[in-house]
């Protein structure tokens, strides 16, 4: 057999979740969905504190307890998107930084809530 007579050839490796389709006038249709778990209430309650707690902050006057707590919070917010939940660690340093802050941030009702939130999600 000549090289003119030779078929095409195709090598698809590995494929994991994903559609392909080989060939002239194809129609290829993945129905793999693979939705991200929602996350735990009290996950979400935190999540929504913690934004509404660091909107409110800039409502403060700054000082170096209020510094740690936005960094704090920052955290807190990236790791429950990222991770879909705020580790115990992260909970206890949030926890920390919110009584470090003193009665100012407790007094708004995003503090009261964030202290309540992280107080649920640790048991007490």
């Amino acid at each position: 057999m000549g090289k003119s007579d030779e078929q095409p050839s195709i090598h698809v490796g590995t494929v994991s979740n994903s559609a392909i389709g080989i060939g002239n006038s194809n129609t290829v249709t993945n129905t793999n969905n693979y939705a991200e778990p929602s996350r735990d209430p009290a996950q979400e309650e935190l999540l929504l504190s913690v934004r509404e707690l660091r909107a409110d902050l800039g409502r403060l006057v700054a000082n170096d307890a209020t510094v740690v707590l936005d960094a704090e919070l920052v955290s807190t917010e990236e790791e429950i998107e990222e991770e879909g939940l705020a580790t115990p660690g992260r909970l206890a340093r949030l926890r920390d930084a919110l009584t470090a802050a003193g009665p100012g941030v407790e007094l708004l009702a995003s503090g009261a809530a964030a202290v309540a939130a992280v107080g649920a999600l640790l048991g007490g």
